[in-house]
């Protein structure tokens, strides 16, 4: 891969232009992660940036988190809204202060945005009760639980246990999953590298073959994606990743 190449890609990823490229990791990073992985096919840039934000924020990497950030919400592909919705999808599968942390950067980057394009760093609008869902608790959970169906493609769990009824039924299905902003893709896409990133055996089986069994997202998908998260956050993890996918594809109803 020329070097032409793969920096163009990076001035159309990073929204910047490429620095030297002097160390090993440097050369292969922008050889490789830029001038191979990012401008393959099967997945959209969009979807490369939520696989990327999910696995840098869990990372805990700041230079990583600003930089992607920076990008996602320079370039457009990512408005405010569907970032924020990341952030909390993100919450749901890799906990809540690294949430916390990737949520601070988006505050950050996107005042710097919009200070380098000469316009005003307005608060952001305040939130209406009526985006948390009913209220009426039993139509919740009901709806809760057809919502865990929908996407899990299995019965929903009894509501026996603070985890299952407040957390599960209540929060994950009950809204989070409903809620705009992200479509059921995007929030596969942030969950299956989630629970990648997790080491939890049941969770990824869970998630990979829902995704893969609704044709939400495709075997192609599902393997480019698996591409993309090694880049990101290391190749044994991916490896996990991309044998659940085949296993659960070798599963699949006929």
């Amino acid at each position: 891969m020329g070097n032409d190449v793969a920096d163009q890609t990076y001035r159309q990823v990073m929204t910047v232009d490429p620095p030297p490229a002097t160390t090993p990791f440097e050369m292969a990073t922008r050889e490789f992660v830029f001038g191979e992985v990012w401008r393959r096919p099967g997945l959209s840039r969009r979807d490369r940036r939520l696989v990327t934000l999910t696995c840098v924020a869990a990372a805990d990497a700041p230079q990583p988190i600003e930089d992607h950030v920076y990008a996602a919400l320079n370039s457009g592909d990512l408005e405010l809204e569907a970032m924020l919705e990341f952030v909390l999808q993100f919450a749901v599968y890799c906990g809540w202060p690294k949430a916390s942390h990737v949520e601070m950067h988006i505050r950050q980057q996107w005042a710097r945005i919009r200070e380098q394009r000469g316009e005003e760093v307005t608060p952001w609008p305040m939130l209406d009760n009526d985006t948390l869902g009913p209220n009426d608790w039993d139509r919740r959970i009901e709806r809760g639980a057809q919502e865990f169906a929908d996407v899990n493609l299995v019965p929903a769990p009894q509501p026996d246990s603070a985890y299952m009824h407040a957390g599960i039924l209540n929060f994950v299905f009950g809204h989070v999953w409903q809620r705009p902003g992200l479509t059921r893709r995007d929030r596969r896409l942030i969950t299956v590298a989630s629970v990648a990133i997790d080491d939890a055996p049941m969770p990824l089986w869970s998630h990979v073959t829902s995704a893969l069994h609704s044709g939400d997202i495709t075997k192609a998908e599902m393997d480019e994606l698996a591409l993309h998260f090694a880049a990101y956050y290391g190749f044994a993890k991916a490896e996990a990743l991309s044998a659940t996918a085949e296993n659960a594809w070798a599963n699949r109803p006929r």
